[in-house]
């Protein structure tokens, strides 16, 4: 499990980027047109969580505490905020999909490594 939590880290800090860069762009989009949307907020949100979780992984990768847990709570929470207030930007909702599976992967990886 130590090095899918690496992998999974490096993974969400470089699609943390790509979201925020993305998020960015929805947001001046969703101002620029005025449609009450907060996709671009959402996401910008989303890439915070994705790149304190994938801190959180990294660092925490070989310790027994509750690193694990810590991250997932990061990655499940930024992932239903984003995908519930994601509206017109259709690309968080892969994102947010994907942040809850890598939280769901370390739940089940540190719920197995405690037995």
């Amino acid at each position: 499990m130590k090095t899918a939590k690496l992998v999974i880290g490096i993974i969400s800090i470089i699609l943390s980027l790509l979201v925020l860069f993305q998020s960015c762009v929805a947001g001046l989009s969703n101002s620029i047109s005025n449609n009450g949307e907060a996709g671009g907020s959402a996401g910008m949100l989303l890439a915070i969580c994705l790149l304190v979780a994938g801190i959180v992984a990294i660092a925490t990768r070989n310790s027994s505490g509750n690193g694990g847990f810590v991250a997932a709570g990061f990655y499940i929470a930024g992932g239903i905020i984003a995908f519930l207030l994601a509206g017109g930007y259709g690309d968080l909702y892969i994102w947010s999909v994907l942040s809850i599976i890598f939280g769901a992967t370390f739940v089940i990886g540190d719920t197995k490594k405690r037995k």
